[in-house]
């Protein structure tokens, strides 16, 4: 308990300092009160007329244009711009129709609120007709300033309504049917089927779900760019799936569809559990592919079901904790594409895992967010090659090799080096944080991890063949992809440095849950961590999808007798328990929220 408490009064420092970019905020405002009247204070909104209000943007759900969600009343707001100071809003008006044409003629409409006399901008539900699965609405907004001066119409947006419930899945779920270790680490397993379409494609969706995780190819391509979905939620309560876009990655005839398996936080080693099964033995797949023909038709053209075939590959191991292990010599080229021979693998068995737990992905995916160079390569006392990524990290490494057939490559990860200046790695426990990679020798490599993540700023590279360049090394940074919602700068050298320190502590620590640290064999969601550091994550960037789907598994893994287990979610099962402080979160968190964004839903909601 001891590290948690010096966490939390890390974040109590963060807390503080918030109150210290406050105050420099207001003497910023009073700084700007102090110009001339009339004086401008930006560049005028392009064709807006001066003085006027100009609508910059339309947010659905907390996302501009999301894609297959599940909220039966969305909630719609918009962002504004003016040339002069002081202008304000004091009237709204939404429409929503079937199309961004109907839209601009304004004819059968579904919605329209009328001139509405608001100052709200954010947070406000669609009362439309009943919203139907799978379908498109787009959506537009006027508003009128403090003079009754109207904006216009913005450009329209849109949102796309995702499966309606458990009956709207066609696809069965199913599991490799391959024997794989009895224990800890396992393979990253392969599945794969083909199809025919027999016409034209107009538009295609893809709806995915994985015990484990998943990614994804069509024809050969990846399908999207999120990772480590479908994301770590109380999965015996809730399961996300995602809806992809993949009209142009299918084609008339022959298409193959592949999906790769890793453990994740489902059955990899997570929190105590040294044998694994936190929520399960087997990973699964759950997909559809539901396809628009120009002609009008609709049809379900794949589905995850017996006919699926199975088989392991180059991914030897992918845990969160201690790593991957690759060989590139066991790649199966073409995998996911027509035509390709699996006469030598395994069958699929269907299994009857519950689609009524299933919900459409809201909150912010995890991406690749940055790319960082080392900045040293650095020859420690003990002979040590090590990598000096000049700043402590959360990602992993993308590697350029070139050498023989067979020849092993490790990276070993860690936040610091010894008083000797040697590779340190015993403040990490049993968590490994070692990739291995093993070339296949055709010439330039290049690789990076898929199902794991690691903390560190340290990389110490052993068996790369030929002299070692630091340019053939890239460290991704990755975390959920929320937007900053300021900067600071200020005049003081420490206190910039304090910021800079507090922001890179929430990237590292904002991977899809938010957890007390991102390198030891840990790395859980410590209730007590985030109802203290709530309040800044959401002055440094936009928290609101983030933390509401996290308060969501709060709500799902509260134990019966109404206590909130120290961990969210909950990796203790039976055994969980809660405390003061920790479980104060059910109420601090939700009020944090709803104090920065406004939104009154997640205080019923919780």
């Amino acid at each position: 308990m001891a590290i948690h408490s010096r966490a939390i009064r890390s974040m109590a420092i963060a807390k503080h300092f918030r109150t210290l970019l406050g105050a420099a905020a207001v003497v910023a405002g009073m700084t700007a009160m102090a110009r001339e009247p009339g004086e401008s204070t930006g560049a005028s909104p392009t064709g807006a007329p001066a003085g006027s209000l100009a609508i910059t943007a339309l947010r659905t759900e907390h996302a501009s244009n999301p894609l297959g969600i599940d909220a039966r009343r969305p909630c719609l707001g918009w962002e504004m711009a003016a040339a002069a100071r002081g202008a304000r809003q004091t009237a709204y008006r939404l429409q929503v129709a079937l199309s961004a044409a109907d839209l601009s003629d304004g004819e059968n409409l579904l919605w329209d609120t009328g001139k509405v006399e608001s100052d709200r901008s954010a947070h406000h539900a669609y009362e439309g007709p009943a919203l139907e699965p799978g379908q498109r609405y787009f959506w537009r907004a006027e508003v009128w300033d403090e003079d009754g001066q109207p904006s216009g119409w913005s450009e329209p947006a849109w949102w796309e309504m995702g499966l309606a419930g458990a009956a709207d899945w066609e696809a069965r779920w199913i599991e490799p049917d391959l024997e794989t270790a009895t224990s800890a680490p396992w393979p990253a397993l392969m599945l794969r089927d083909e199809f025919e379409l027999d016409g034209a494609v107009s538009s295609a969706r893809l709806y995915v779900t994985s015990h484990g995780l998943y990614e994804v190819y069509l024809n050969g391509r990846r399908v999207g760019e999120e990772l480590f979905t479908p994301g770590w939620t109380s999965y015996k309560e809730r399961l996300r799936y995602q809806t992809y876009d993949v009209t142009s990655l299918v084609e008339e005839g022959a298409n193959a569809i592949g999906a790769m398996l890793g453990d994740g936080w489902y059955r990899g080693q997570i929190g105590r559990h040294r044998d694994g099964y936190v929520y399960g033995k087997d990973v699964a797949l759950l997909a559809q592919l539901r396809v628009t023909y120009g002609d009008g038709r609709s049809v379900i053209a794949v589905r995850t079901g017996d006919r699926w075939k199975a088989a392991t590959g180059p991914i030897l191991m992918s845990d969160i904790y201690f790593g991957e292990t690759y060989d590139a010599r066991l790649e199966r080229t073409g995998w996911a594409e027509p035509g390709y021979a699996d006469d030598d693998w395994s069958g699929v068995r269907e299994a009857d895992h519950s689609k009524d737990i299933l919900f459409a992905s809201a909150a912010p995916p995890v991406r690749r967010i940055q790319a960082l160079k080392p900045v040293e390569v650095v020859r420690t006392p003990a002979g040590e090659t090590v990598l000096d990524m000049g700043q402590n990290m959360v990602g992993r490494m993308r590697m350029t090799v070139r050498g023989p057939a067979g020849t092993t490559v490790t990276l070993r990860h860690a936040e610091t080096l010894d008083k000797d200046g040697n590779f340190y790695t015993d403040n990490l426990r049993r968590a490994a944080q070692t990739v291995t990679y093993t070339l296949k020798g055709e010439g330039e490599e290049v690789y990076e991890p898929h199902f794991t993540f690691q903390g560190f700023r340290f990389v110490e590279v052993s068996g790369y063949p030929g002299e070692l360049d630091a340019a053939d090394f890239t460290g991704v940074v990755i975390h959920s992809d929320m937007a900053p919602a300021g900067h600071f700068d200020g005049s003081n050298a420490l206190v910039n440095q304090l910021q800079h320190n507090i922001v890179w502590g929430q990237k590292g620590n904002f991977l899809d849950v938010p957890t007390d640290c991102p390198q030891r064999d840990e790395r859980l969601g410590w209730t007590g961590d985030i109802q203290v550091f709530a309040p800044t994550a959401s002055f440094n960037m936009d928290t609101s999808g983030f933390l509401e789907k996290w308060l969501e598994d709060l709500a799902a893994d509260q134990l019966d007798n109404g206590s909130v287990p120290n961990v969210v979610p909950n990796v203790r099962g039976e055994r969980a328990s809660g405390s003061s402080g920790w479980g104060d979160a059910a109420v601090i968190v939700p009020w944090e929220v709803y104090q920065a964004y406004g939104d009154e839903r997640v205080l019923e909601t919780q």
